[in-house]
């Protein structure tokens, strides 16, 4: 079972790497695409036009996937951690005696 975990843990050390850096470019491109909004806004016509259509037909659903497939490859890491973060917390919790 020692030896499952450490498995497990390694498996989850590469993946978080993939996770990180996956992230990060799908944050940089979506950024990116501010900047080509801001073009076609400055140029204007017939040009802002195909530079509005061609970020929002190609350059935002891959990011938007790819955004997604990191999602859940980050809760894969987190289960594979042993880290349950989308359970809910039944605890009970003691009231606050200040504020009404």
């Amino acid at each position: 079972m020692k030896k499952f975990k450490e498995i497990l843990k390694k498996i989850s050390s590469v993946l978080s790497v993939i996770f990180g850096y996956g992230i990060m470019l799908s944050l940089f491109v979506g950024g990116l695409t501010f900047f080509g909004y801001l073009a076609a806004l400055i140029i204007g016509g017939e040009t802002a036009t195909e530079i509005c259509t061609f970020l929002y037909k190609t350059i935002i659903p891959i990011v938007i996937k790819t955004s997604t497939v990191m999602v859940l490859l980050g809760l894969v890491i987190m289960y594979l951690n042993g880290e349950v973060a989308l359970t809910s917390n039944k605890k009970k919790t003691s009231e606050h005696d200040g504020e009404m």
